[in-house]
């Protein structure tokens, strides 16, 4: 079964929208979020997903079956599936049946992940680009849990993996720098993001961050999402 994230609503969290963030931004999409997380950023937009002290879950989470999973992603006339969380990769023998019977009718696959967790071989084989987000000292995760060198290094080995920063302040360059000379990542495949859940706040940092991205020679990603929709769950 898999543990599937509630809209608002009381609905599963599976959705057809547009890819808001990373390398694909703009991509029409079918979203599935999943619930549960292994780390506990405290900017967290979808702490509903982890939560349990702030949030029920039962409220919160239903759980379904692969092929319940399925039934709700193939009415949309939409082949591309991102599978989000929470992190997707707690729950990977679970998604192996029905990643299998999405790509036999075609379909294409990204997840995004905090890079924690070595993806297994039926996800190497499935998933055709990796959204990996490493958290940085100030989302508040402790470092031994935040950065776990054999996933990274997996991930940096892997042509088809982005690394996607959330940067909340100025000194995460210095941090970020620093993971990206350890696990030699090509500067064009770091992406740098604002960290922030509404366009205001997303405009503040956007100013001083793309000029970062220009002097470090790192990609700069908005969130557009939040530009288009706000903080809105299932959007």
């Amino acid at each position: 079964m898999l543990k599937v994230s509630r809209k608002a609503g009381g609905e599963p969290e599976i959705f057809h929208s547009i890819q808001g963030e990373g390398v694909s931004m703009g991509k029409p999409s079918v979203f599935l979020r999943l619930a549960t997380c292994n780390l506990a950023c405290r900017w967290c937009d979808t702490k509903y997903t982890w939560d349990w002290q702030n949030f029920d879950y039962r409220t919160e989470v239903v759980e379904l079956a692969p092929e319940d999973v399925e039934r709700r992603i193939t009415p949309y006339d939409c082949k591309h599936v991102v599978v989000t969380g929470g992190e997707p990769m707690l729950q990977q023998t679970e998604l192996e049946p029905l990643l299998e019977s999405l790509a036999a009718d075609g379909y294409s696959f990204e997840v995004e992940t905090n890079g924690t967790l070595i993806p297994q071989p039926a996800m190497l084989s499935h998933i055709g680009q990796w959204n990996v987000s490493p958290k940085l000292r100030t989302s508040g995760n402790p470092e031994e849990q935040r950065e776990v060198p054999l996933a990274l290094e997996t991930f940096a080995q892997m042509a088809n993996a982005y690394f996607k920063f959330v940067v909340s302040v100025e000194s995460d360059l210095d941090e970020i720098c620093a993971l990206s000379d350890r696990y030699s990542l090509a500067p064009e495949r770091v992406l740098l993001m604002p960290e922030g859940r509404t366009p205001d706040s997303l405009a503040r940092k956007s100013s001083w961050l793309t000029e970062a991205c220009v002097r470090l020679g790192f990609r700069f990603a908005t969130r557009l999402h939040i530009l288009l929709w706000g903080d809105e769950r299932g959007r």
